[in-house]
């Protein structure tokens, strides 16, 4: 913990000492060391509308107060999603992929509503005994005394398999649907070339073919790839559009709740008297959801793109700029969000945060990814009275996704 306190205080006298034009909060080594924080402070304080002209990604404008942000995206008319949703600019070759997310109305809106159903009240009534009983499973077979990988064993495990039952994938096969979402976000230049991503995001591409092809002809069912093979909006995609609403729906349904299940296990480690407070009123878990999912923010920023010049806090953004909203940011922003820097279970408003977007873009799939995370809390709190962290998270290195690699921990043998 000392080097950390080390590590954080380093970065606050280099965020307060950087001149203000200098600052690039999109520099991602941050974020594997979790040091980004208080550069982010000073933006929202001196700054909250910054504009970088020199960064890994070209030049952008970085909004980073929560009333900002969803000015932004309340004006989806001028602050367009065509073409990219993060800082990193799409390569330029065959690779494009197309996705609901990252188009705007009227497309956007008629693929969107076409893949809702699948997370109806309805249908999440109907995944939660599903959901209790293999998060039941997970936990009851984890080593106890022993150090595991929570990561791997828990986050990934439960999450590869709901995605499986969203898919109506071969449940024997999830783990591909894993490989795929880490593939899609992780810089991989150091294991893999270029076209030996290509290749694998074309087996992807080929995989989900012959399942839509599957469900082409059969009749209309209760998963996302009948949903999309039977739409109006949808049934007619081209392969590469459909791949990247495959994508989109892997990552979108694995990295929220994947990393939100390590990011509150690690809140409670570092808070254990909200612990302790859930511990004794179990019924907190409606507010220490939203809280874990605030805390964690999960996708750390959402970008667009200015179709016209607009104002925003007394800075004028140009037609063309790139903004990007730092979502990780206006959840730690004290003029929206009480004490934002404290975990706190019971906050009068947990839900009053950007996690998961605003306006039309808000994630489609915030309710079903809240239930899971209740869930599987529920079921950890009736098993556990402890879960040590042995070390520090390795942390994903992306200023896109705040994505844990792995956590080891360990179960303490009954007493």
């Amino acid at each position: 913990m000392a080097d950390d306190a080390a590590a954080f205080d380093a970065a606050r006298a280099e965020a307060y000492s950087t001149p203000l034009d200098k600052i690039d909060v999109s520099l991602q080594d941050r974020f594997v060391t979790d040091t980004f924080w208080p550069f982010f402070e000073r933006l929202r304080r001196e700054d909250p509308v910054h504009y970088c002209a020199e960064s890994e990604f070209g030049p952008y404008w970085s909004v980073t107060k929560f009333d900002d942000i969803v000015e932004v995206e309340t004006h989806h008319d001028v602050f367009s999603s065509q073409g990219a949703i993060s800082i990193y600019d799409p390569a330029d070759d065959d690779m494009q992929m197309p996705n609901f997310i990252a188009m705007d109305p009227p497309k956007h809106d008629v693929q969107r509503k076409t893949i809702a159903p699948i997370v109806s009240s309805d249908n999440l009534a109907n995944f939660a005994p599903l959901i209790r009983s293999r998060a039941a499973k997970i936990l009851d077979e984890l080593p106890i005394g022993e150090p595991f990988d929570w990561v791997e064993r828990v986050s990934v495990e439960l999450t590869v398999q709901m995605l499986a039952t969203l898919f109506d994938f071969p449940f024997e096969e999830r783990h591909k649907l894993r490989y795929w979402s880490d593939l899609a976000v992780t810089d991989m230049s150091d294991v893999m070339t270029r076209d030996e991503v290509h290749a694998e995001l074309m087996a992807c591409a080929a995989y989900f073919k012959g399942l839509w092809d599957q469900r082409v002809d059969a009749p209309p069912a209760n998963d996302l790839i009948s949903m999309l093979a039977h739409g109006e909006s949808t049934k007619e995609m081209p392969l590469m559009e459909f791949l990247g609403n495959i994508i989109l729906l892997i990552v979108g349904g694995n990295d929220t709740t994947r990393n939100s299940i390590t990011g509150g296990l690690i809140a409670f480690t570092q808070n254990p008297d909200q612990l302790a407070k859930l511990r004794a009123n179990p019924a907190l878990l409606d507010s220490t959801i939203p809280e874990i999912i605030r805390w964690q923010t999960p996708v750390a920023h959402m970008r667009r793109t200015a179709r016209a010049d607009f104002q925003l806090g007394g800075k004028t953004i140009t037609a063309g700029e790139k903004v990007v909203m730092w979502y990780v940011s206006g959840n730690r922003d004290d003029t929206a969000i009480e004490n934002p820097e404290a975990f706190i279970i019971d906050r009068e408003r947990p839900r009053h945060h950007v996690s998961f977007g605003f306006g039309i873009h808000r994630c489609v799939g915030m309710r079903l990814a809240e239930m899971q995370l209740k869930i599987v809390w529920e079921e950890i709190l009736k098993r556990f009275p402890t879960i040590e962290v042995l070390d520090k998270p390795v942390r994903l290195k992306s200023c896109f996704l705040r994505a844990y690699r792995q956590l080891t921990v360990r179960i303490p043998a009954a007493a």
